[in-house]
């Protein structure tokens, strides 16, 4: 668990409460919402207050360790060692599609190009309608 030992690097704290959210999103087979990671970090450490992971998902945002994405009206997080990627959401049916980094290349260079700029696509949430919505609707 690399984001650990940067924190640490950094001369942050590791308190159970930060070791624990690392693990929980860690162990984590999809993405979670901040109230998914305060229930099962509640779970585990009933005492441990809702402010204390919401800070402690705020400093592993800025460190790099966690990726958070908009999502509807609340938040995903995912571990940075996932690596990028990107969502694909159906704004029917709420259906989720992960999409590689690669896809959105042609776009970054696009503006390059014509506009000089740099983009950093860290972690997009597109919205649109997934095929089978599309399907149901023709």
């Amino acid at each position: 668990m690399s984001c650990l030992i940067t924190l640490k690097k950094k001369g942050l704290k590791l308190t159970p409460q930060r070791k624990l959210v690392v693990d929980v999103i860690h162990e984590a087979k999809d993405h979670l919402t901040a109230e998914e990671i305060i229930a099962r970090v509640q779970d585990r450490m009933p005492e441990v207050h809702k402010s204390t992971i919401y800070r402690t998902l705020e400093l592993l945002e800025q460190n790099g360790s966690v990726f958070k994405s908009k999502l509807g009206d609340h938040f995903i997080y995912h571990h940075a060692e996932e690596g990028h990627h990107h969502h694909l959401v159906c704004s029917e049916c709420g259906k989720i599609v992960e999409c590689d980094e690669d896809n959105f290349t042609p776009v970054e260079e696009s503006i390059a190009a014509k506009y000089g700029f740099r983009v950093n696509f860290k972690h997009l949430v597109v919205s649109g309608i997934c095929q089978e919505c599309r399907s149901k609707g023709a």
